[in-house]
């Protein structure tokens, strides 16, 4: 099985932040936080900003802005309409029925393009679907525990990542790994 991360792997750019953009355009009071989350993920690309830290600065913030938010399906549906051309070129070449896509970024949006993708599997952040309320943050370490929840006997053939700092524990369970930048592909392991 082949197992990739999303963001700034699969998808040429960070997904959440393009969201988040998203949302901005429709919601331009949304500005004032433009620093937050560049702040948010500067420390999380640096591996400064663990699990918990990103839950007790940033959750209720996402929980008060989702409750608002009026036909989420559609906004999903529309955003991965006007990113699609971010999926990288490769990932097609490679592509295999049994991937699994390991992600930070929430299932409830990833859903939308792992279908459009053909992509069966995606294991990635948890939030819910009425609230907004995170309850399983799939960053870094966490992925380990999510991706084994979902396939407790896999083996990982190839692991595709964007930075082998935070996907360390990814990496050591794979019997190859690949480092990503822009359409450039690297063997690490």
């Amino acid at each position: 099985m082949n197992v990739y991360d999303f963001d700034d792997t699969i998808y040429d750019g960070e997904s959440v932040l393009d969201f988040f953009f998203f949302y901005v355009k429709k919601t331009p009071s949304l500005v004032r936080y433009i620093p937050r989350v560049f702040s948010a993920l500067f420390r999380y690309k640096r591996g400064k900003l663990s699990v918990e830290q990103a839950l007790d600065e940033y959750a209720s913030f996402l929980e008060d802005y989702f409750a608002g938010i009026e036909d989420f399906d559609a906004d999903v549906k529309l955003f991965w309409d006007k990113h699609m051309k971010n999926i990288r070129p490769f990932y097609k070449e490679l592509q295999q029925e049994d991937d699994v896509i390991v992600t930070a970024s929430p299932e409830i949006t990833m859903k939308e393009i792992c279908s459009r993708l053909g992509i069966k599997h995606v294991v990635g952040t948890i939030m819910d679907p009425d609230t907004g309320k995170i309850t399983r943050l799939c960053m870094r370490s966490g992925k380990v525990p999510a991706f084994l929840e979902a396939f407790p006997d896999a083996h990982i053939d190839n692991f595709y990542t964007d930075s082998p700092k935070n996907d360390r524990p990814l990496i050591d369970l794979a019997e190859h790994a690949f480092v990503v930048k822009g359409n450039k592909i690297t063997q690490i392991k």
